[in-house]
């Protein structure tokens, strides 16, 4: 008798969006240029990002309270934004600061929602949710970010596929056969896993078993030079590990006995359409430089074509999975792997139902993605 492989996973992963109380990633600061607008999105809803005369960001949603004409198309009027429509003018809060036709004494339209906004590590963060709740909070802090021991490599590129299969991606790392022809033929072994109520945390031992890796593959897995215990570079195992802790997601390599990671991947997926069935990956690689001064810009190409080549297979994958949901319509996988089962349950968990209209709502406008 043939096992009945289309019995789905209740709940549905697929069907959860991204909860909306935290802080994301928008958009890149270079893209908010003094004096303009810049249209981002959350989950289908769109979002105007303005940067002001003083240099200042702020973010409203994208309509205008009268016509609802979008308002990225607006004009920035020193520290206001003007509607390109009827010249309604909006406040950093979102709130009318004039109606060009209306007495001075006449009584105003409320205005528009306004979203808690800060700039760092190159980003315009943006708290989507609860704006009672981004009060005493902030962006994530990336200590390794801000060190003259590290440079980082920035990602931003859109994926056509639900947050959540990226999370499983980056976590199992018994995909590794995925990257041979990159990487060449890598042996993770599971050492442990732990998980909490926002939080799985796992670690892998990586081993070389074979094959040629890229160059910028052997520069990374090189790296690590703070080391102890007179452990030479390349010696004995990595240990790899990876953390989502809601709804950020975090990678480390540590090289044997070295007392610091050689690099750090840091990730936000952003939804982008209401069904969220696309976002926008934003990751941060924060890469140690070696003891030899210069090295580090001489080998950034080959380290970038290596995280590029590395993302593009990954993309490929996480894409694929996306169209076999869509086309039996649930989340039909056989999942082994404790460590994605306890993963899945925390997105869950955390996560909040999508609308089941959502599929009947227009996306916001293609946005500029390409990184």
């Amino acid at each position: 008798m043939q096992p009945d492989t289309t019995q789905g996973n209740e709940p549905d992963l697929r069907r959860i969006g991204l909860h909306p109380d935290f802080w994301y990633p928008l958009a890149r600061s270079r893209d908010v240029k003094k004096g303009k607008t810049h249209l981002a999105a959350f989950g289908g809803e769109p979002i105007v990002i303005a940067r002001s005369e003083s240099g200042q960001v702020f973010a409203l949603d994208d309509r205008c309270a009268h016509r609802q004409f979008p308002l990225h198309k607006g004009v920035v009027c020193g520290e206001m934004l003007r509607c390109a429509y009827h010249a309604w003018t909006y406040r950093k809060d979102g709130r009318v600061a004039a109606v060009p036709y209306l007495p001075k004494d006449a009584c105003r339209p409320v205005g528009v929602r306004s979203y808690a906004c800060q700039e760092a590590y190159g980003y315009v963060f943006v708290f989507t949710g609860d704006q009672e709740k981004a009060k005493g909070s902030a962006p994530p802090r990336m200590p390794f970010f801000e060190s003259s021991r590290t440079r980082t490599m920035h990602f931003w590129r859109k994926v056509d596929c639900h947050y959540s299969f990226m999370h499983e991606n980056l976590m199992d790392m018994n995909h590794q056969f995925l990257h041979r022809g990159i990487m060449g033929t890598i042996k993770p072994t599971l050492l442990d896993y732990r998980k909490g109520d926002d939080w799985v945390e796992v670690r892998y031992r990586f081993q070389r078993a074979g094959g040629k890796p890229d160059r910028g593959a052997s520069f990374l897995m090189a790296g690590g030079h703070n080391r102890k215990n007179g452990a030479e570079p390349g010696s004995g195992a990595d240990i790899m590990t990876i953390r989502t802790q809601y709804p950020y997601q975090t990678l480390s390599i540590c090289r044997r006995g070295a007392v610091d990671p050689a690099f750090n991947l840091w990730a936000a997926y952003v939804p982008y359409d209401r069904e969220q069935r696309s976002h926008i990956s934003v990751g941060m690689l924060m890469i140690e430089k070696p003891p030899i001064p210069g090295l580090i810009h001489l080998a950034w190409p080959f380290i970038r074509r290596f995280a590029e080549s590395v993302f593009t297979e990954d993309r490929m994958a996480v894409e694929a999975e996306q169209r076999a949901h869509d086309t039996q319509r649930a989340d039909w996988n056989q999942e082994v792997n404790p460590v994605i089962i306890a993963l899945r349950e925390v997105l869950s968990t955390n996560g909040v139902p999508l609308a089941a209209d959502s599929a009947r709502r227009p996306a916001p406008a293609a946005l500029g993605m390409q990184g």
